[in-house]
């Protein structure tokens, strides 16, 4: 386990960030830091500048091409690592040797073998590490596990998640091509099991305990070299509950469609994430996505929390963190957090791989 963090905050209450890539999701942790109160983003790094410029836009008074200089010049208490996976552990010991706090974005790291490096790592600079697993936040989810611990439905049985979105390619017509990284194993560490089984993985552990993994299989409904598609059977034993989850980025997502089901199966009844949505959830985000079309058109920045509520779980996983460190505390989803659902995923893939192996041996036939 981490050991505590040491508090670093210079000089006042308020907590010095800098935002290590500000591609997609590192410009949702930007906006997401600037709109906290007791934060101040005092810079961002990332090798393209067209990214830069739209931090700059945003008002981020220092922008970099590199995050290793970026850590070397400013004085920071902790650092958003938005970075492609294949750069997380670098950054991570970079930013150690800083003495600076880490929210990382997940995957954690692209293996457990590397994410034990990196744990070992912070652990030896004595700083914290932070991961991005955002479904915790999300309201649908607190309000399952709400029920779930209220006893509503008495026994779990069979629980059942789905988590699906049209991944690195996007929704056609594709203006610009998409980036090579997510696409490549050895960047990404893996396809849907790493991108959205993850996410799944933990948020599992949250409402029933320690998993088991029983059975998985993979595939790919494209011709690319990563899975994007998987489906996985667990046992969660301290609740007796089997549970079957399925992740895939080979559907194209409508927004503000909800992606991710989750249903949990017990004596009495029935819980469903769908039924813990926000009220007039739809309607509100029809609208805010009609908003930021209308603010692409004009060339201004969209609305960091719309078109749903997905944005808004973002800024409540990157605050808790920011707390955490402020106070001196561990982060409330920790390193070790993101190392065990990265080996429940790795562990599913491995499996999937011996069917797949398995099933591609001669078979001998006897008469």
């Amino acid at each position: 386990m981490l050991s505590s963090t040491i508090g670093r905050l210079t000089g006042s209450d308020t907590l010095t960030l800098g935002v290590l890539g500000v591609g997609n999701i590192g410009m949702v942790h930007l906006k997401s830091a600037r709109s906290m109160p007791g934060v101040e983003v005092r810079a961002v790094a990332d090798a393209l500048p067209e990214n830069r410029a739209r931090a700059e836009r945003v008002g981020v008074p220092q922008t970099y091409d590199d995050y290793t200089t970026l850590l070397e010049r400013e004085e920071l208490d902790a650092a958003v690592i938005a970075l492609p996976p294949f750069l997380h552990a670098d950054a991570v010991e970079r930013a150690a040797a800083a003495g600076v706090d880490v929210f990382v974005e997940k995957p954690l790291a692209r293996s457990t073998e590397e994410a034990d490096r990196m744990l070992d790592t912070a652990r030896e600079a004595g700083i914290a590490v932070g991961v991005d697993h955002t479904l915790r936040y999300q309201p649908d989810m607190i309000g399952v596990k709400s029920e779930f611990e209220d006893g509503t439905v008495g026994h779990v049985p069979y629980a059942s998640i789905t988590r699906l979105n049209d991944g690195p390619l996007g929704r056609p017509p594709v203006e610009n091509a998409p980036p090579s990284w997510p696409l490549d194993p050895d960047a990404a560490g893996g396809g849907s099991l790493l991108e959205l089984g993850i996410h799944c993985f933990d948020v599992l552990e949250w409402l029933f305990g320690e998993l088991e993994v029983q059975d998985a299989s993979t595939d790919s409904t494209l011709d690319i070299p990563v899975e994007d598609a998987a489906t996985v059977l667990l046992r969660a034993p301290e609740t007796e509950t089997s549970i079957t989850l399925h992740c895939g980025s080979y559907q194209w997502e409508q927004l503000p469609e909800v992606n991710t089901r989750l249903r949990l199966e017990g004596i009495t009844g029935t819980i469903s994430n769908q039924d813990h949505l926000p009220q007039n959830f739809y309607a509100g985000a029809a609208k805010s996505a009609l908003t930021n079309v209308m603010r692409r058109i004009t060339g201004d920045e969209p609305d960091v929390f719309g078109p749903t509520f997905y944005l808004q779980a973002h800024y409540e996983a990157l605050s808790a963190f920011c707390e955490a460190v402020r106070e001196d505390e561990r982060p409330p989803i920790d390193g070790e957090d993101g190392r065990r659902s990265l080996e429940l995923a790795e562990t599913a893939a491995e499996l999937a791989a011996e069917k797949n192996t398995a099933g591609l041996e001669p078979v001998e036939v006897t008469r």
